[in-house]
């Protein structure tokens, strides 16, 4: 899917389409302010203010129609200087456009403004040079947005839209983000009962029904089971703690706004934690440790919260409590790059097991001249930074770099993986940490008897076991691959009272060997039975009858597929567990 934002001539168009949505809202409710309307990666939106007037889904073709009308009148986009009191003579009885020219900067003493035939907005521009280049337009949704982005500021109303050159461009995208609508998470979620939200429970708190546990429990089972046998030692630590450890490793100056407020108790003060990392520094700081007892990989499948913004939450993609596939190594610094190797390895195989091929890998940078948000030891962020590029040239590994998106405690590599529907999403990460074994005095005795200070990589392959499901979910359209589908078949006997025994039968061996099966005894049409079983998403169902109990067979039928095929018992058995216990994506 392409990001308006980095396309020149599309970013020009939609912000000049977010001024012809202006210009016809003002025409259709004439008492209207309006905020901002930015460009976006997905086009355009614009903040108004109606009063009490109220837009609905089902406005927005009027207000399109508006819009083709300003359009087709042709007129001249004409930009204009002005100074800052000519804007507060001009928009004085707008408090937004007032808001906004007060808190420009105070060297900035020319404002521009745009007009087009009778609508004039403030806007540094630039903008296409006639209303009428602006044919190819969609609003796509409305909902609401508080001012500056404040829950303690009114809610205005935000149009989004998008605007391309070409007929079929707009056709392709519209294409794109139905297509994104059929595979939304939230959409498929609900339809198999795998999670759920309400808010008396609260927003961004997801409740995992038996179905969605269970392709949690496995993704769990999944990645611990991979990290055992790659020498990770797992932990269990508790999901709150005391203020003071985090000002301890630094996140309570830098990530304080984005915690849970702090729980004052027994004077004390706590919180419940948004990651990890202090809790694994505290239990290496438990023991004395030799150069002879690392790397030691410390991994746990975690609970954090994190106060996320109302807008911000999404699904289980975003939410306010997550689980995180944690891990942190403590090595040498002469053990960085075989640690850092292992790492990749893991991500890679993992990787393969989910059928991902569409991947990059970004390395996370300091931005050198924004340095507020980071810990402040430039000696030691030229380090970080030199030894991850070093380790990723020396595996020959593509990659990009992306400064400003470090982790306040060092540089990091990001997996970015493309979607089915275009998306970069990332969902892995490693990062290098000089500081905190510095803050919380971590050592080891080296070879000559001397104290050393290990070095920690932090990583997440899986990322947010939520995130990482929620991507899944999207990815397959909820057709989970045999291995991971919370059930797994489906057995259908022809008839109720003749054929049930031989399928309470087979059910009983394939639960015996490992398999979630279910007979569907209903008395229903076997259509109708079958025809629900496809609905539910079950990658198999077996429908049996006479010639399968005379044979001891299954009649085999697979998710989304018509055609069915006869297999014997003992065959069907071992094709399937071949097929979970290689990970298989059924063609």
């Amino acid at each position: 899917m392409i990001n308006i934002k980095e396309d020149p001539k599309l970013n020009v168009l939609n912000h000049s389409c977010a001024h012809l949505l202006a210009q016809a809202v003002s025409h259709l409710y004439p008492h209207a302010k309006f905020w901002v309307g930015p460009v976006i990666e997905e086009g355009f939106y614009y903040d108004m203010d109606l009063g009490d007037q109220v837009i609905s889904e089902d406005d927005l073709s009027a207000i399109e129609k508006e819009m083709k009308k300003c359009a087709k009148s042709a007129k001249r986009i004409v930009r204009q200087e002005i100074s800052k009191e000519e804007a507060f003579e001009r928009f004085a009885d707008d408090p937004y456009k007032v808001d906004l020219i007060s808190r420009m900067d105070e060297n900035e003493t020319v404002i521009s403004c745009y007009t087009q035939g009778d609508f004039t907005d403030l806007c540094r521009g630039p903008h296409v040079e006639n209303t009428k280049e602006m044919k190819y337009f969609k609003l796509l949704k409305v909902s609401g947005a508080y001012w500056k982005g404040d829950a303690k500021n009114k809610m205005l109303q935000r149009v989004y839209g998008i605007c391309f050159e070409t007929q079929e461009d707009l056709d392709a995208h519209l294409a794109l983000l139905e297509e994104a609508k059929n595979r939304d998470h939230r959409k498929i979620g609900k339809e198999m009962n795998l999670f759920m939200f309400t808010d008396i429970v609260g927003r961004g708190l997801p409740m995992f029904l038996p179905d969605g546990f269970t392709v949690r429990r496995l993704l769990s089972d999944y990645i611990m089971n991979k990290e055992i046998d790659r020498g990770y030692l797992h932990v269990m630590t508790p999901s709150i703690a005391t203020v003071d450890l985090y000002k301890r490793s630094g996140h309570w100056d830098h990530y304080k706004d984005d915690m849970f407020p702090a729980m004052e108790l027994d004077n004390e003060a706590f919180v419940l934690r948004p990651m990890n990392c202090p809790h694994h520094m505290m239990m290496y700081r438990n023991s004395l440790h030799s150069y002879r007892d690392l790397p030691i990989r410390i991994a746990e499948i975690a609970n954090d919260f994190r106060f996320e913004a109302s807008g911000a939450v999404t699904g289980i993609e975003r939410t306010r409590a997550f689980t995180q596939n944690d891990s942190h190594i403590f090595c040498t610094p002469a053990q960085i790059k075989a640690e850092f190797k292992g790492v990749v390895d893991l991500i890679l195989d993992v990787y393969k097991d989910f059928g991902f091929k569409d991947y990059a890998f970004r390395l996370s940078l300091r931005d050198p001249e924004d340095t507020e948000k980071y810990f402040g030891n430039d000696e030691l962020w030229e380090e970080s930074e030199k030894m991850l590029r070093e380790v990723l040239d020396e595996l020959g590994l593509p990659y990009y770099e992306a400064k400003g998106e470090a982790a306040f405690y060092g540089p990091k590599l990001d997996v970015q993986v493309r979607s089915a529907i275009g998306h970069d999403v990332t969902l892995s990460t490693v990062q290098l940490d000089y500081q905190l074994p510095v803050r919380f005095e971590l050592t080891y005795i080296d070879e000559n008897g001397e104290k050393q200070r290990p070095v920690v990589i932090h990583r997440a392959i899986l990322g947010s076991l939520d995130r990482f499901m929620a991507f899944l979910i999207e990815e397959t359209k909820g057709n989970f691959p045999l291995w991971l589908a919370p059930h797994q078949i489906e057995i259908i006997p022809v008839h109720h009272e003749h054929h049930l025994a031989y399928a309470e039968e087979v059910a009983e061996l394939f639960h015996q060997n490992g398999f979630r099966v279910h007979v569907d005894a209903r008395n229903e049409k076997l259509g109708f039975r079958i025809r629900e079983a496809q609905t539910k998403r079950i990658p198999v169902q077996f429908v049996v009858g006479e010639g399968e109990i005379a044979d001891r067979s299954v009649n085999v039928r697979r998710y989304g597929q018509k055609a069915s095929g006869t297999l014997p018992l003992e065959e069907a058995l071992k094709q399937l567990k071949e097929e979970v216990d290689e990970k298989r994506y059924a063609q």
